[in-house]
């Protein structure tokens, strides 16, 4: 039996849901930003469904949330490997954080958009 082999199946799934739960509660606990996005959006979701005349609505309203959700937890993974690497201040570790961060605004200009057109629209 290979390498590759033992990496499929139901194991291989049960682990990656594993690892991606210990990811979501560590956003929840160390990255501020996540957390108050998530609370904001806990309040949001019942809104996206109430608001929306169908499911075209409801999937860019709630899928505009969990884009947000997404791109954090990407950001917070950047900055992670950045701030593993060290405490110095290097052009590119600046970078990659920054463009990270303008990932995160990109995605709530967006959500703030679909929000605006769906439900004033």
């Amino acid at each position: 039996m290979g390498t590759k082999h033992k990496r499929m199946g139901l194991k291989r799934i049960f682990k990656a849901y594993f690892y991606s739960v210990q990811g979501l509660k560590a956003a929840f606990r160390h990255e501020a930003a996540f957390a108050e996005e998530l609370l904001v959006i806990a309040f949001m979701l019942p809104i996206a469904i109430w608001a929306s005349n169908n499911n075209t609505e409801r999937a860019l309203l709630i899928g505009s949330l969990f884009l947000i959700l997404i791109t954090e937890l990407l950001n917070s993974a950047i900055e992670a490997v950045v701030d593993r690497i060290g405490p110095d201040h290097h052009e590119l570790s600046g970078r990659a954080k920054d463009l990270g961060s303008a990932a995160v605004l990109l995605t709530l200009v967006n959500g703030a958009i679909i929000w605006l057109l769906i439900l004033c629209g």
